[in-house]
């Protein structure tokens, strides 16, 4: 991990990958590097920090045509010179970026290489190692690159410069997402379609186990035994005027604002001008046919999903189950006989879920992506997609997807229940009610004033609030670094409530009346252990001295309103504390390694 990009063509090629690398540093890294081609030979500047330190230690008095560049996000070694990419083979000969994790690299060093120095502590340096291996006895570089990945047993995807056919840029990939754009300018190879916007046409998304290389005028791409692939290029049209801050000071408020936006999208797309639903028969006939709806999501996706787990149970009558991505990868649940999986993820690249994926195909399961990037992995391997439509989500704490994830939920979960409800309405209003909330921002804002040295946090709540909770826990400690747990408010009292000591912050979100006594009695019980109490509560649940008061919605929409105000607060709560708001340490955007 975590972002590539290279170009070979007519274009300043240091330029492209760097404007390429920029783009792509929402996905979050801790170091950066950029090799290129110079006269007969290739030069490499990288170090720790962003991409704007590397744009000033990588000038040059020439123009080279042929560059490959890395963001790095740490897997193997921590962060610094050493381990930043690009890598280089002991010859020197080839030099290597990658993304990814390689699983069994410490046995391919003591097996295959130990006639080889290494210099840092990543796995990188077995790959290029391995391909010089293969090269030094005689295999020409197209073949050592087919040997080398085939041994690799793991994530990848490579760009590989080579000293001695330096007019082409080689490529390999296998569960870490690679595209190819292509135009008059020259050819971009990058792990993400917004590196291509300005340079590329089109594209395509490269399949598995895909080796290749790219000149001035060719492409050209094989399996692993070296049979040819045929590439299907798509038209990229992606405007690059949408992915800009605007007048916003951070990429994380501009998309909270962008939400009452996004419903409206959604209701345009998915409903016809009387309400009835835009969602496909067979789709809603397949799930309706599920004997149980398996959800499968990570992060915030799954904490939408616990939402949509209420609407199938509540609305459709169908037992419904969520699944943390990653395990299920490794350990397949008992599942019924006539199962549905649902997949959820905003990037479409996250690496859990498209093993997930995998096993659910060969088990012939029907199975929807809900995913926010139409042309991603995730988008390309499931039988049906419906499509977010949140314009693409920069800053590293995803807000907008999650919104629209909820409300896809309720719109599919009307469809298969074909329920006469006014859901169409209701969006309308939460649209309009969020519009209200983020013109109170500064409420909020003073919210987060009264626990700006607090260390430690707990959300609490019941129902469908609880799993609002779930979401809000997990913005606060993504961007403040405020450790903090979301708790059913009853389970305070089952040991948690120890934890509970003077100036810890408890924040209770109540959006429903039967349970609005309780909880408020739950909040008390740690008020009088000396927790801060703050109310998070919608209008109709609300009393006079409720700390954030939001719009009244729907009561199944009540995790979307809550959840915004929660953003919110933990948006200010980063900012007062001068955190790095769209770029939190430690985390990527697209989790592309498993």
């Amino acid at each position: 991990m975590c972002g590539i990009v290279g170009f070979i063509g007519k274009n300043d090629a240091r330029k492209v990958v760097l404007n390429g690398l920029t783009t792509l540093e929402y996905r979050g890294y801790d170091s950066a590097g950029i090799a290129m081609k110079h006269d007969n030979s290739i030069d490499v500047f990288k170090d720790k920090g962003r991409v704007d330190h590397l744009r000033s230690i990588s000038k040059v008095d020439y123009i080279s045509e042929i560059a490959i560049g890395h963001t790095r996000w740490a897997t193997h070694g921590v962060p610094n010179k050493i381990n930043s990419h690009p890598h280089t083979s002991n010859s020197g000969r080839f030099t290597i970026v990658h993304n990814g994790v390689i699983e069994n690299y410490k046995m391919l060093k003591l097996d295959k290489l130990s006639g080889f120095s290494f210099h840092s502590e990543t796995d990188t340096e077995v790959i290029v190692n391995l391909i010089q291996k293969y090269s030094d006895k005689g295999m020409e570089t197209e073949r050592a690159i087919r040997t080398a990945v085939s041994m690799l047993e793991g994530s990848y995807a490579l760009l590989i410069l080579d000293k001695e056919s330096l007019d082409r840029v080689y490529f390999a990939k296998n569960k870490t997402p690679l595209l190819i754009g292509k135009s008059s300018k020259g050819i971009t190879i990058a792990s993400d379609t917004l590196a291509l916007v300005g340079n590329s046409d089109e594209y395509v998304h490269l399949e598995d186990k895909t080796v290749g290389f790219a000149t001035y005028n060719e492409i050209k791409a094989t399996d692993l035994i070296g049979n040819s692939i045929y590439l299907r290029y798509k038209d990229l049209n992606i405007n690059p005027d949408n992915v800009g801050k605007g007048d916003y000071e951070h990429f994380m408020l501009k998309e909270i604002n962008e939400q009452p936006g996004i419903i409206r999208n959604l209701i345009e797309r998915y409903f016809d001008e009387d309400g009835t639903l835009l969602l496909e028969e067979n789709l809603l006939r397949q799930i309706r046919e599920s004997d149980h709806i398996y959800i499968a999501a990570c992060g915030t996706s799954l904490n939408a999903g616990y939402v949509g787990k209420y609407y199938f149970e509540n609305l459709c009558k169908i037992p419904t189950d969520c699944l943390i991505a990653s395990e299920v990868a490794y350990q397949i649940p008992l599942l019924s006989k006539k199962p549905f999986f649902i997949f959820v993820s905003q990037s479409g690249e996250t690496a859990d879920l498209i093993s997930v994926i995998k096993i659910c195909n060969e088990l012939h399961i029907p199975n929807l992506a809900i995913t926010n990037a139409p042309l991603s992995s995730i988008d390309n391997l499931a039988d049906s997609v419906m499509h977010l439509h949140a314009g693409k989500e920069i800053s590293v704490a995803s807000t907008k997807a999650y919104t629209a994830q909820v409300v896809t939920f309720s719109i599919l979960a009307r469809g298969v229940a074909m329920s006469k409800t006014s859901l169409k309405n209701n969006l309308n209003t939460l649209a309009l009610a969020i519009e209200e909330l983020l013109s109170n921002k500064k409420i909020i804002k003073s919210v987060a004033e009264r626990f700006i040295e607090a260390k430690n946090a707990f959300f609490i709540g019941r129902g469908l609030s609880y799993y609002a909770c779930l979401e809000a826990t997990l913005k606060l400690k993504e961007i403040s670094y405020i450790y903090c747990e979301g708790y059913a408010s009853g389970e305070l009292k089952h040991g948690p409530i120890a934890l509970i000591e003077p100036g810890i912050p408890v924040i209770a979100i109540i959006a429903n009346e039967s349970t609005n006594a309780i909880t408020r009695n739950n909040l008390v019980e740690t008020q009088t252990r000396g927790a801060i109490g703050v109310v998070i509560s919608t209008k109709s649940c609300s009393k006079l001295d409720d700390d954030i008061i939001v719009p009244d919605v729907a009561s199944y929409l009540t995790p979307v309103i809550t959840v915004v105000a929660s953003q919110l607060l933990a948006y200010y709560s980063a900012v007062i504390r001068g955190h790095d708001v769209d770029k939190p340490r430690n985390l990527a955007k697209s989790v592309t390694v498993e």
